[in-house]
């Protein structure tokens, strides 16, 4: 086992794991760490947890020390400056007749790194762009593609649920979402119905997935014939998430609904 600390570097961003040493390390605290891309700064979504070695990644990096009043007042300054870094680099954009969507700005924070993020449709060969960015910020840049459910992410908006988008309040990470269980749930295929600001399909899809599965597989398939005790007839309908069935029993004229103890499975129609 291996104790750690999880840190967050932007709101709904995915949680690292840190090795906390002897540092007082608090949830809800920030704390300055060592990344990959230099030195963040992190708040502390998970207190000091014991997890196996298999969920980190090693060499597991450390907290070098707990954040003070001028590291956020420094934060505060970087936003600052990636807003005006922002609207130079949509002016040199348009001089350079760029084809792409300028997205965000970010400074890490020890300022040795601008990150810009675009979208485009395709490749775009931006190295005149790196150059006079380079010259205009004398410091490294990065320009980084990135998808539209990045953007929609990052950028925020209001779902059809009328919520704010759940990608950018606590979805760390992007999971798969597939047609299927937009059927499994018998939801409209109408993509316009079942698609995020994004254009994709809604990540919500997949948060009843695993019951609308589990589900079905106690209900019989549609066009099954089963024994109700009004009579004979076949499925026409899943109420799944109430777990009903719905028989067309031709006795009756009409389709009737049944709980699955009312109902015997005859056999499967192909």
């Amino acid at each position: 086992m291996v104790e750690v600390v999880g840190i967050r570097f932007k709101k709904a961003g995915k949680i690292y794991y840190f090795d906390p040493g002897e540092w007082p390390v608090e949830k809800n605290g920030y704390a300055i760490v060592e990344t990959a891309r230099g030195v963040e700064y992190g708040q502390v979504v998970i207190g000091r947890k014991q997890v196996t070695e298999n969920d980190v990644v090693f060499p597991l990096k450390k907290v070098i020390r707990l954040a003070t009043t001028e590291d956020s007042e420094q934060v505060s300054a970087n936003k600052k400056m990636a807003a005006e870094a922002m609207q130079v680099c949509q002016e040199k954009i348009v001089q350079h007749q760029l084809e792409m969507k300028l997205i965000d700005v970010e400074y890490t924070f020890d300022r040795n790194k601008i990150i810009f993020y675009f979208t485009a449709e395709g490749r775009v060969d931006f190295r005149e762009l790196v150059k006079d960015l380079a010259f205009v910020f004398r410091t490294r840049i990065e320009l980084r593609q990135i998808g539209v459910r990045d953007e929609a992410k990052m950028l925020g908006g209001i779902g059809p649920c009328g919520r704010i988008l759940c990608c950018s309040t606590f979805l760390g990470d992007f999971e798969p979402v597939s047609i299927k269980m937009a059927k499994d749930q018998n939801l409209s295929l109408n993509p316009v119905k079942i698609s995020g600001l994004c254009g994709r399909l809604m990540c919500c899809l997949k948060y009843e997935n695993d019951n609308y599965e589990s589900a079905k597989e106690s209900l019989p398939d549609m066009g099954q014939l089963v024994v109700t005790p009004l009579g004979n007839g076949r499925v026409v309908g899943l109420n799944i998430l109430e777990r009903l069935v719905q028989v067309d029993v031709p006795d009756q004229g009409k389709a009737l609904e049944f709980t699955l103890e009312e109902i015997t499975e005859m056999e499967k129609v192909n």
